[in-house]
């Protein structure tokens, strides 16, 4: 139907029979000529349709945004002065000689060029909001990203191989999504968080290296970067330790973003221990744009008066922490109320501060309600390690050590971006000698911090057993610009090694033989050291292109609420299904 793309055609087409197709772009009727941007996946074209040809001009003059057009004719150079250098065939028209409508439109819900646009909108309209040239090049990118990627790992001798959907629930840190069985009544299969335990046996079946460009379905609360249903590239190998397997993904993620849209990355990514990252920025995916650091203080307030401070520096709990913000003494009174209403979702129950005019002076050079409550020694000791220097504000954070960690590293991002702090460029760091457990002290219970089949620093499993909380993991995530890319680690092929993870996390010898009875078995059978990594390739789509959600590289996401405006899904399935599948509703109480 077409002998070109729209967004193609130039100079060395000129005087050429052209047929092209596409959307209505705009229409415009200037003195008798009507003009038509015509739109496809390359680009637009201006068509011209003279009226020396009266049928067709009288069909161009029905012409709507969204109609979809074939258009012959000839191509020409533009009148000089009509030349349009915002578009790539700016210096190019197609002079119509035929105009067959394809397809009529009624009036978009939205127009392709409206800005803001709320998002039910473009999530009910999702093939309309695609259109959209930002949309398609996201989307194109992300097939370009995945491409690139099957390419690189089968040269690096990955083999693609497919896990399955249907599979056993197994705890991975979030709730399953679960699909009842018909022929085996009244039990389930779920759809796999992440193909963990398959890409763990595949590397005890001898395929070496594995990779697969999957889906994940995880039932957890959404945000920007969460979806119920998203993919993951996923990557295993044998005997590789982690520095060999982050030096590979080094290669690949530097390859990757200078060939697809030209980033100069660093050559080594530069590594960070969990312990410092939370010490430093309060997160253990820091952004390295900004040079903001939280500073601990509580050893230099354990002894003043003001409790507030005193309190949480001595609790081996607490933390006391500062951040300075320089510059920060411009901020009104208004915007550190807001920044104190901002810290309070992250449970702080407030945010005192110290503006810095002139810290030659001491005391009588600072200007905060909180400086009465402390001694000049501790003024002093503050402003030295935090380096503070005149013009500068300080934010302090005093309570358990988790909420003062996720308030104040919040507020470092906040503060940064609202006072264009953040850098350009793409800061890659991996974040290292994660601890292995979690202990939750309302249950008095240990957790994994990534999931159970991650080895421990030690080998010793009696050691590990002993000491829960002071060991360290061979785990290691991949972050770019404060966003979690990969994670991964070297998992535990020593089949005594698993059974006390389990035993520490509570899983005793019944129930372990009942979830991984199959993984279990596989340890006893030579199994080998492996390794390997998960990337979220949707965020690392959302990064490449500039995009503020994961939504906006997936091309039908879900709402936040997981559901999908475009087909009304989750919907009520018919009784004869529930029947089939020996499954009966429970009716909604009512209150009375």
């Amino acid at each position: 139907m077409r002998t070109h793309y729209c967004g193609e055609l130039n100079r060395q087409h000129l005087d050429q029979q052209i047929s092209v197709c596409g959307w209505v772009n705009r229409r415009r009727d200037h003195g008798g000529v009507i003009f038509v941007d015509l739109r496809d996946k390359k680009g637009m074209l201006q068509i011209v349709f003279d009226p020396d040809d009266a049928e067709m001009f009288a069909r161009a003059e029905t012409l709507r945004n969204e109609f979809v057009l074939q258009v012959n004719g000839k191509l020409r150079t533009r009148p000089e002065g009509t030349e349009n250098s915002d578009m790539a065939t700016g210096e190019v028209e197609l002079l119509a000689q035929s105009l067959e409508i394809l397809n009529a439109s009624e009036t978009p819900p939205f127009q392709l060029d409206e800005e803001e646009v709320h998002d039910d909108n473009r999530l009910t309209y999702r093939y309309i909001d695609l259109r959209r040239p930002q949309m398609q090049y996201r989307l194109q990118l992300r097939a370009r990203v995945t491409h690139f990627l099957r390419s690189w790992l089968e040269q690096n001798e990955f083999l693609d191989i497919e896990t399955p959907m249907l599979t056993k629930a197994t705890p991975e840190g979030a709730r399953d999504y679960l699909v009842p069985s018909r022929t085996h009544a009244g039990t389930f299969f779920a759809l796999p968080q992440s193909p963990q335990l398959f890409k763990q046996l595949l590397m005890m079946s001898g395929m070496d290296r594995y990779y697969q460009i999957v889906r994940c379905f995880r039932d957890e609360d959404l945000r920007a970067d969460r979806q119920p249903e998203f993919t993951q590239l996923d990557i295993e190998t044998s005997f590789m330790d982690e520095t060999a397997i982050m030096a590979m993904m080094e290669s690949m993620v530097r390859s990757l973003f200078a060939e697809l849209i030209g980033a100069d990355v660093d050559a080594v990514f530069p590594q960070i221990s969990y312990a410092d990252a939370i010490e430093r920025y309060g997160s253990d995916k820091p952004d390295l744009r900004i040079s903001m650091e939280l500073t601990t203080i509580s050893d230099l307030l354990e002894d003043v008066e003001f409790k507030v401070f005193s309190g949480p520096a001595k609790d081996p709990e607490g933390r006391v922490a500062a951040l300075c913000v320089p510059g920060g003494n411009s901020l009104t009174r208004k915007e550190i109320d807001g920044y104190t209403d901002f810290v309070g979702r992250y449970g702080a129950r407030g945010l005192a501060y110290i503006k810095c005019n002139d810290v030659e002076q001491g005391r009588d050079g600072l200007q905060s309600p909180i400086l009465k409550f402390l001694p000049d020694e501790a003024i002093d000791a503050i402003l030295q390690r935090t380096a503070a220097q005149s013009g500068d504000l300080i934010f302090f954070g005093a309570d358990k050590a988790n909420v003062v960690n996720e308030s104040l590293g919040a507020l470092r991002i906040k503060v940064a971006q609202d006072r264009d702090m953040v850098a350009a460029g793409w800061r890659f760091l991996w974040v290292v000698d994660f601890p292995m457990f979690e202990h939750d002290a309302r249950e008095n219970r240990w957790n994994a911090l990534h999931h159970p089949f991650t080895a421990p620093a030690t080998e010793n499993s009696a050691e590990l057993e002993a000491d829960p909380g002071g060991t360290l993991s061979r785990a290691y995530d991949m972050v770019l610009n404060g966003t979690e890319l990969g994670g991964g680690s070297i998992r535990i092929h020593r089949l005594q090694m698993q059974q006390s993870v389990f035993r520490i996390l509570g899983i005793d010898d019944e129930e372990a033989q009942e979830k991984f009875g199959f993984l279990l078995t596989a340890l006893k059978y030579g199994c080998p050291p492996h390794g390997g990594i998960a990337f979220g390739l949707d965020r690392l789509v959302m990064l490449m292109a500039g995009a503020n959600s994961i939504r906006d590289v997936m091309a039908f996401p879900k709402t936040q609420t997981a559901s999908c405006l475009l087909t009304q899904a989750p919907a009520a399935v018919s009784e004869r299904q529930l029947k089939e599948l020996s499954i009966r509703l429970r009716k909604p109480q009512i209150d009375t």
